[in-house]
Formats: C-alpha cells, structure tokens, sequence
C-alpha cells in the first residue's frame, strides 16, 4: 500500500474531519492504531497542522464517504495519486564527485571495447560524459587514450547494472 506523503498530518486531518475508525486511518497512514487513538485522545501529534487528502489529491470525499459506511473497508488512495507517488523518483544526472570524474573516460573505452556497436549517444548517456569523448575514446585520439583502463562502469559506480543491462538488450534487440 502508498503511504501519504505526510502520515501524522493527514491522520490528524482525517481524525478530526471525518468518522472513519481508528483502524481505517492506522491502515492508511501507516501507523499504529493506538497512535491515532492518541491523535484522538490529544496526546499525539500535538501541534502539527493538519494536512488535508482531499486537497492534495491523496483521498477523494466518495472514497472518504465508501468507508465511514463499510467500517470494515480500507482507504484506498487515488490511482493517479499512487503512479504519481512511485515515480516521484529524481530522473535526471546525478552527481559525480570531482575524484570520480576522471573513470568516465575509462567507463566508456570499457564499453567501446566490449559492445562496439553500441552508439556514441547512449554510450555518452550512460557514462555521462560528451559524445566528443565517445568518438575521441572510439577513434583512439583521446588525449589521454595510453593511460586509459577500461573499467566497468557498474563497478566504477557511473551507471546501475540495470541501466547497462537495458542497454545491450536494446541493442541485441536490434540485430
């Protein structure tokens, strides 16, 4: 089950707006259902600001009003919501420290030299270096190209095995 973004909070709202059971909150929040007892009680989450479900698209009120009439029904968070709490993942570069940028020129002689025909442009994706790089690397004119190792970059920590393995199905696929 996805969890609220802010489960204290929302459970604070729902207890103090709506007649669901302390098990229904418990169960949708994440929580302990003495916890929300003592949300109920004052004892808990004293002074933290309700957070409402409805507005932030967590819960709508059908689904609010389905459960207060079948106390045995558990909240169910909104389907756009869910695909939208679990790809909330960062995409995009990630950081890579200052001493680990110079293994990105052995990565990608590491993949040269293994998959000749995967592109410059994933290559370069994949690394995260230029594709100038790429090409340099590919038609040994690299600056550096008699000191370069080639070195896994799963190992080196520039890409997940995943990535990698998405890569050369990608291009297995296309022969």
């Amino acid at each position: 089950m996805t969890f609220p973004l802010m489960p204290k909070a929302t459970a604070v709202w729902l207890v103090t707006n709506t007649a669901l059971t302390f098990e229904q909150i418990a169960d949708f929040c994440g929580m302990h259902v003495l916890e929300v007892q003592g949300i109920a009680d004052g004892e808990v989450a004293i002074g933290i600001v309700p957070e409402n479900p409805l507005i932030n698209g967590q819960l709508t009120q059908s689904e609010i009003d389905r459960c207060v009439k079948d106390s045995s029904a558990s909240l169910q968070i909104t389907s756009a919501n869910d695909y939208l709490f679990r790809n909330s993942k960062r995409k995009g570069a990630k950081y890579i420290p200052i001493a680990r940028r110079q293994d990105k020129p052995d990565a990608a002689a590491w993949l040269v030299k293994n998959y000749p025909d995967l592109s410059d442009e994933k290559i370069s994706k994949l690394v995260g270096t230029t594709k100038a790089t790429v090409m340099a690397i590919r038609d040994k004119e690299h600056w550096n190209y008699e000191n370069l190792r080639p070195r896994d970059p799963v190992i080196l920590g520039l890409c997940s095995q995943t990535a990698l393995n998405d890569v050369v199905k990608d291009l297995e696929a296309k022969k």
